[in-house]
């Protein structure tokens, strides 16, 4: 009886977290949206300030971090640029690579929508929080 009551105290938990999460992706939707952009563009700007010690990321960098085929990325960036959002710039370290460079456009319109994520981001780490609280109860080993 005790093992149903905490199965579904990781059922409360795991639903609230879905929850806030898909609240936190309908909320960043029509963030970008009222920004002007899409979700993708926005993920995209992001992913690139997303690696330490450089301003830039790779498409296929950006590809991984979306989950994305890297055609579907190029074409992605093609519409960033023509946006004024990003430029490519080849690599200097590797030919075969191109690198995507936010343009100051780009830069102001993450710094908004960045800003504005940080309420709903910490609505969705208390969810995490307490979804990864109840590690292991109901669980078997």
């Amino acid at each position: 009886m005790e093992e149903e009551q905490v199965t579904k105290q990781r059922l409360e938990a795991l639903s609230e977290f879905r929850f806030r999460l898909r609240s936190f992706l309908r909320f960043s939707e029509d963030a970008a949206r009222d920004a002007g952009i899409t979700v993708l563009q926005y993920q995209l700007m992001l992913h690139t300030q997303g690696f330490p010690g450089r301003e830039w990321a790779t498409v296929s960098e950006i590809a991984e971090r979306l989950q994305a085929q890297p055609h579907g990325v190029v074409a992605l960036v093609s519409r960033c640029e023509e946006a004024g959002l990003v430029r490519r710039k080849p690599s200097t370290v590797d030919r075969r690579q191109v690198e995507v460079h936010l343009l100051p456009r780009g830069r102001r319109t993450l710094a908004k929508l960045a800003t504005a994520h940080a309420d709903d981001l910490e609505e969705l780490a208390e969810a995490v929080r307490l979804a990864s609280g109840l590690r292991g109860v109901g669980t078997r080993p």
